[in-house]
C-alpha cells in the first residue's frame, strides 16, 4: 500500500487492526462537496472516526463536478487503496470510473446519493437516506399543517438527490410546490434570490430548504422581504437547532451525515477484515429523522460537537 496523506490512527503493529499483510488499511472517500457545505464537514468527520477506531487511513476528497470528482476516483484506483466510499450526485457521470474501480477489485461503498444505481455499479451497497420516503413524509407534514403554496430550494444544480427530495414532497403535498434554483455557493446570493421571490409573490406560505445552512438563508430572506411563509428544512446543524428552539424553523429532516460516513468505511472495514458485505443487496438507511422544537435540546450536544 502505498503512504496517501490522510487521518490516521497510530495503532501498534500485529494488533487487531492491521491489515492481513501487517499494513493498515487505506480507504478513499470521495464525495461530491462543494466548498463552505457544512453537510460535508459531518461527513468527513464519520469518516475519519471510524478510521481512527479501526486503525486505518483515510484520504478525503470532493468536489461538485462529476468530471472532477471521477478523476478523484481515478487516482485513488491508481494508488491501490483498500476501499472507496463514493457519493454519486450524478452517477452516470461517476459510473465508468466506479465500474473500473470494482473491476480492479477494489470494493466500493455508495452513501448520500445515487441509492437506485449503486448496485448497478457494483457497489456493496449503499447507505443514505431514500429521498423518496424522506420527500413524501415532508410533503405530508406541510399538507397537514395546512400549507397551500411552497417553495423547494434547490442549491446544487443536477444533483439527483436534490431533485428526488423536491419531487416526492411535490406528489405527497398535493398543493403548489415550485422548485427555486441558487447558487449554493454563495449565502449571500441565496438570500438576496429568496427575498426577490418572497417579496414578488405573498401567496408563498412555505419554505422548503434542502440544506441546513440554505434555511438559515431562508429564514434572513423571510425576515427581510416581510413574508409570512415559514421555513423547513432537511439536514441539520447547531445553527439550524437554534432557529427551531426559536420557532423560526419548524422541522428539520436529519439524514445523519456523520452516520453516512462512519457506516461507509465501516462496510469497507468488515469486508477487508473478514469478508462481509452488510445490508444484504439493499441500502442501509441513515434516515431520516425529524428534529422539531420537542426533541432540538436533546439532540443539540451532539451538532455542538459537529457531529449532528
Amino acid at each position: 500500500m502505498r503512504s496517501l496523506v490522510g487521518c490516521s490512527n497510530d495503532a501498534e503493529p500485529g494488533s487487531a487492526n492491521d491489515g492481513a499483510d501487517g499494513g493498515r488499511y487505506t480507504y478513499a472517500v470521495i464525495t461530491h462537496a462543494a466548498p463552505g457545505d457544512a453537510f460535508w464537514d459531518r461527513v468527513k468527520s464519520g469518516a475519519e472516526r471510524a478510521g481512527d477506531d479501526y486503525g486505518s487511513t483515510i484520504v478525503y476528497n470532493g468536489d461538485p463536478d462529476p468530471a472532477k470528482q471521477s478523476q478523484l476516483i481515478d487516482n485513488a484506483i491508481a494508488q491501490d487503496v483498500d476501499g472507496i466510499v463514493v457519493s454519486m450526485a450524478n452517477p452516470d457521470g461517476l459510473k465508468s470510473s466506479i465500474e473500473r474501480a470494482v473491476a480492479e477489485g477494489i470494493p466500493v461503498v455508495t452513501i448520500n446519493s445515487g441509492m437506485e444505481r449503486s448496485k448497478e455499479f457494483g457497489a456493496i451497497t449503499h447507505i443514505g437516506q431514500s429521498e423518496a420516503v424522506a420527500g413524501a413524509a415532508v410533503g405530508d407534514r406541510r399538507a397537514d399543517e395546512g400549507k397551500k403554496r411552497v417553495i423547494c430550494v434547490v442549491h446544487e444544480a443536477g444533483n439527483v438527490g436534490l431533485e428526488e427530495r423536491c419531487s416526492s414532497a411535490k406528489a405527497a403535498f398535493g398543493g403548489a410546490l415550485e422548485n427555486v434554483q441558487v447558487d449554493g455557493t454563495n449565502d449571500a446570493e441565496v438570500k438576496n434570490t429568496l427575498r426577490a421571490k418572497l417579496q414578488s409573490d405573498s401567496g408563498i406560505d412555505g419554505v422548503l430548504t434542502l440544506g441546513g445552512q440554505y434555511a438559515i438563508d431562508a429564514v434572513g430572506a423571510v425576515e427581510e422581504s416581510g413574508s409570512s411563509a415559514d421555513v423547513v428544512t432537511f439536514d441539520l446543524s447547531s445553527d439550524v437547532i437554534a432557529q427551531i428552539k426559536k420557532g423560526a424553523v419548524g422541522f428539520a429532516v436529519d439524514q445523519q451525515p456523520y452516520v453516512q460516513g462512519f457506516l461507509g468505511v465501516s462496510a469497507l472495514y468488515l469486508d477487508s477484515v473478514n469478508g462481509n458485505q452488510i445490508g444484504g443487496g439493499e441500502p442501509i438507511y441513515s434516515g431520516p429523522a425529524f428534529v422539531t422544537k420537542e426533541n432540538a435540546e436533546a439532540v443539540e450536544k451532539f451538532a455542538e460537537n459537529g457531529t449532528r
